[in-house]
């Protein structure tokens, strides 16, 4: 913990970074060459965790909410509403602190660090996987493939069974410190598969004109 005598300096950047894109509420804060985390395991509940938990890893590391100068969030692809949660969780926080707000993807950061080239494998669940290459002219496409298609993979692969160098926050607290000064589009969710919801199956109900002719 930082001690309670040292000031904050006023040229260190400070990036708060969180993901919600799987079954997990992740969170860590860069200040300097120190780093605090916090995970925790979670299929659901992470619009209600989220915030304390950032509360919790702040209190840890003694810094203050207004002393953050970035905030870096998960984009996916994952889950829908954990990856919605965190993407609107970022832009309130950034909009509310008047620092910016930076999207690093979930394939992005778990290639962070690692050895190019690189090939990040990660479960989509039903049956498939995501798919990205990153090699030294930079990443790939993203794509979703089944399985049993990926086909030969050259060089390294990351992510199911394979190599990660870094816990998925800190990865994307580090890749945004390197964005910070750099515009960058406001983050959105990056989907690679479309929504689970289905349309209701009953018909739309009849507006009935009540005003007399």
């Amino acid at each position: 913990m930082r001690p309670e005598a040292e000031p904050i300096a006023l040229k260190s950047e400070i990036v708060l970074a969180f993901d919600t894109s799987a079954a997990h509420c992740a969170a860590a804060l860069l200040y300097g060459d120190r780093v605090w985390l916090k995970s925790e395991s979670m299929e659901k509940g992470q619009a209600e965790r989220l915030m304390p938990l950032v509360c919790e890893l702040l209190a840890e590391a003694g810094v203050a909410l207004g002393e953050v100068t970035a905030v870096a969030v998960g984009t996916g692809p994952g889950n829908f509403t954990g990856v919605r949660i965190s993407v609107a969780a970022a832009r309130g926080l950034a909009l509310g602190l008047g620092v910016p707000a930076i999207g690093v993807t979930r394939l992005e950061a778990m290639a962070y660090g690692l050895p190019r080239p690189v090939t990040v494998i990660e479960d989509a669940r039903r049956g498939e996987v995501y798919v990205q290459r990153f090699d030294a002219g930079g990443p790939g496409a993203a794509r979703i493939v089944a399985g049993d298609a990926v086909g030969v993979i050259d060089g390294a692969v990351a992510g199911v069974g394979g190599l990660q160098s870094l816990p998925i926050a800190e990865a994307i607290a580090r890749i945004a410190l390197g964005r910070v000064g750099v515009v960058q589009p406001r983050p959105a969710p990056f989907y690679l598969r479309g929504a689970d919801a289905a349309p209701p199956s009953d018909p739309p109900p009849v507006i009935l004109d009540l005003v007399a002719p």
